[in-house]
């Protein structure tokens, strides 16, 4: 075999030129040569390294010392736009003139670009990983058969050696000759690796973007209207303006010191502190008011949907009730301090229809302690607007028809006190005393009445001990006159040396007629109805036998002249012709009466709360048997109802509990009938309609004989 290879390279050699091959070297000398050869390689690469390495410059560079070499230079880079404009003007319409816009925008982008990741649990981050791992499995088959065909070619080439290191010098010539053909054979082509896909789809470029040209745009608005006004002042009338400045702030400051001084000597006399109230400074003051409109804005934010309903829900269900009626919830008013406090009295502003004052006290004579007066409105129910503490229980109050800002209150102890919503103060600017004529038992009810012949104000209270006083403000005083005394018919005690004591009735509510001045009723604690008169103080123009236990609540009717309303503790309430001694109606509620009122918006109507926590609403237009509702408000066995009253513009009632709780509640349509318009006919509204109701209704109950002979 070697011996056959050596003779075809031989012929390959001598093929060509068609002469004789060329006399072999010795494997010596072709030896000694390799070796010369690598020799001048290595002492070739050595001189490179040994030599010494020396500073090119520039032929202009400049010749500088140490010292300026040494030299700083400071160079400020600042993130000013070179191509912003610097010079852009505006018309001033005020000083009539151009004036250079002060700021000018500095911002210039180069290139933005939105680079996209791709999760690898993802659809598209699993095909992107399939395709880089098929190609990386074809590049590695292309590899592997690229070197099995070196390693058979480097087998075939140490065949031939061994075989020419045998041979003679005609082998060797012809391996030689062999070896220079195989270099000069071409190199195995290299394969190109594949470059992945990025899978997170960066891009490795960057260019620069043309800046855009500028393009300005200006518009010209209507110019403002002026107006010229000219004054000429001289020293004296800036003077004059600066000296009346000075004394108002003097007058100010004076008041207020005042105010203060006998702030301080009312509390050191009752060996109090003074309130916070009393101690706020000016800057607290001048807040306030924000600060309240603020809180009932976000109060309002809170309750939005129970602000909606109360404007704009209507209980469509109602249609299919059979004419019966509900009552819906919307705020519940309460305050921290009086949780532990019965509500004794309620009445809603006359001036401000969405501001009532709530009494606090407690009707239980063991539990007696302080009382408080608080002043809510429907706009933020979350916290009074006015607050007043008493060392003694509230148990009636009545505010001013015509002076919205006067509160008159009636104690527990007897006394009567008025409240001014203007005065900043926690104490009240009038109350009554032992020396000025106080009751000796608890104040029931007060009411103001008109302005006395001098215009003083007046109002009236009611108490156990059996006297109806006339209370009148005269200068900063409150001046009593005993109107009336209830004396019991009747009842008379053995005195001492065999007198004979006359007892008095308890009185325990009253109320004015609303045409006739001098006109007005009594209820007592025996159940009794006096009908009274301010011109007369030893009697009585009538009395009727109304109930067998204590009268809670006496009123007369709005429209109708003769007609009023009473409740008791014996579970009835009765509706009375005042010139009838029997009563026109009488319902039975089941449960004791607390309160009841007459509506505003109609004569037939009225509502009344009991001690089961229920409030029943009664329209006796529709229905005199029965009310159109009866709901529980108060779901607590130990809580009570106490008080109820109607607002004077909306279709809302509120109602106070033993548990200091004050609830808003709505009348469903039912409750609020209006009479239904005819086709071609208006519908008549007024005093007159609602007095026609009323006398139907009466009508019906009285007897033939009295009908006859009215």
């Amino acid at each position: 075999m070697p011996a056959k290879a050596g003779d075809g390279r031989r012929q390959s050699q001598s093929g060509p030129s068609g002469g004789k091959a060329a006399p072999p070297r010795p494997a010596k000398a072709v030896s000694k040569k390799r070796d010369e050869d690598a020799s001048t390689d290595v002492g070739e690469g050595a001189d490179e390294w040994t030599a010494a390495k020396t500073l090119v410059k520039p032929p202009d560079q400049l010749e500088l010392t140490e010292a300026e070499l040494k030299e700083e230079f400071t160079r400020v880079l600042t993130a000013n736009n070179p191509h912003a404009p610097q010079n852009i003007v505006r018309y001033s319409f005020k000083e009539r003139a151009y004036k250079p816009i002060g700021y000018v925008d500095q911002t210039a982008i180069h290139f933005s670009l939105n680079g996209n990741l791709i999760l690898k649990d993802s659809d598209e981050g699993r095909r992107q990983s399939m395709r880089s791992a098929v190609s990386e499995k074809a590049s590695l088959e292309t590899s592997a058969v690229i070197s099995e065909e070196t390693e058979i070619k480097d087998e075939e080439g140490t065949e031939d050696t061994q075989a020419a290191g045998e041979e003679e010098a005609e082998e060797a010539g012809a391996a030689e000759e062999a070896e220079a053909a195989e270099a000069e054979e071409p190199p195995p082509p290299r394969v190109k690796e594949q470059k992945l896909a990025n899978q997170f789809n960066f891009i490795e470029r960057a260019s620069k973007t043309l800046n855009n040209p500028l393009r300005e745009r200006a518009c010209q608005s209507e110019p403002t209207p002026c107006k010229n006004f000219s004054a000429t002042a001289n020293q004296w009338e800036i003077h004059d303006a600066y000296v009346e400045e000075l004394q108002k702030m003097e007058k100010s400051k004076e008041k207020e010191k005042t105010k203060a001084q006998i702030a301080k000597k009312e509390e050191k006399k009752k060996g109090r502190k003074l309130t916070s109230l009393e101690s706020q400074s000016d800057d607290i003051t001048k807040i306030s008011k924000a600060a309240k409109i603020m809180e009932r804005m976000v109060n309002q934010n809170i309750f939005d949907d129970i602000a909606q309903d109360f404007k704009y829900f209507e209980d469509a269900s109602d249609e299919y009730r059979d004419q019966r009626g509900t009552l819906l919830p919307l705020w519940k008013f309460q305050y921290d301090k009086t949780k532990r406090l019965a509500v004794t009295a309620i009445s809603w502003n006359p001036k401000y229809k969405d501001l009532f004052a709530v009494g606090y006290g407690s009707y239980d004579f063991m539990k007696q302690s302080h009382g408080m007066l608080l002043l809510y409105t429907m706009k933020n129910p979350s916290f009074p607007e006015y607050v007043f503490s008493s060392e003694s229980g509230i148990m009636c109050l009545d505010i001013h028809n015509d002076h919205p800002y006067l509160v008159a209150v009636g104690f527990y102890d007897g006394n009567v006190a008025i409240y001014n919503l203007k005065k900043a103060t926690s104490q009240p600017s009038y109350k009554s005393s032992a020396k000025s004529g106080k009751h000796t038992d608890p104040v029931w009810q007060v009411k103001w009445q008109k302005d006395d012949m001098d215009n003083n104000l007046n109002f009236f209270s009611v108490s156990s001990d059996g006297r109806i006083v006339s209370w009148t403000l005269v200068k900063n005083e409150l001046v009593h006159t005993d109107v009336i005394k209830l004396s019991a018919e009747g009842t008379t005690m053995q005195g001492p040396e065999g007198l004979q004591l006359q007892t008095l009735g308890c009185g325990t509510s009253f109320d004015f007629h609303k045409k006739i001045d001098y006109l007005f009723l009594v209820g007592t604690e025996e159940g009794k109805i006096y009908k009274c008169s301010k011109c007369y103080s030893s009697q009585f123009l009538d009395v009727f036998e109304a109930h067998h236990m204590a009268v809670d609540s006496v009123s007369w009717n709005p429209y109708h002249l003769k007609v009023f309303i009473s409740c008791s503790s014996d579970w009835t309430v009765k509706i009375w012709d005042h010139t009838v001694k029997t009563p026109m109606f009488i319902y039975d509620l089941h449960s004791a009466v607390g309160d009841v009122a007459w509506s505003p918006y109609s004569s037939t109507v009225f509502a009344a709360v009991t001690t089961d926590g229920k409030a029943h609403v009664f329209d006796l237009s529709i229905n005199k048997y029965e009310a159109l509702c009866t709901q529980i408000v108060v779901a607590k066995k130990k809580n009570k109802i106490t008080h109820i009253q109607f607002n004077p513009v909306y279709p809302v009632v509120i109602v106070g509990d033993e548990r200091g709780h004050i609830t808003c509640l709505k009348l469903s349509p039912n409750l609020r009938k209006m009479p239904k318009e005819k086709k071609g006919q208006e519908v008549k509204k007024g005093p007159e309609v609602e007095i026609a109701k009323m006398d139907k209704l009466l009508n019906l109950v009285r007897e033939p004989d009295s009908t006859a002979g009215k």
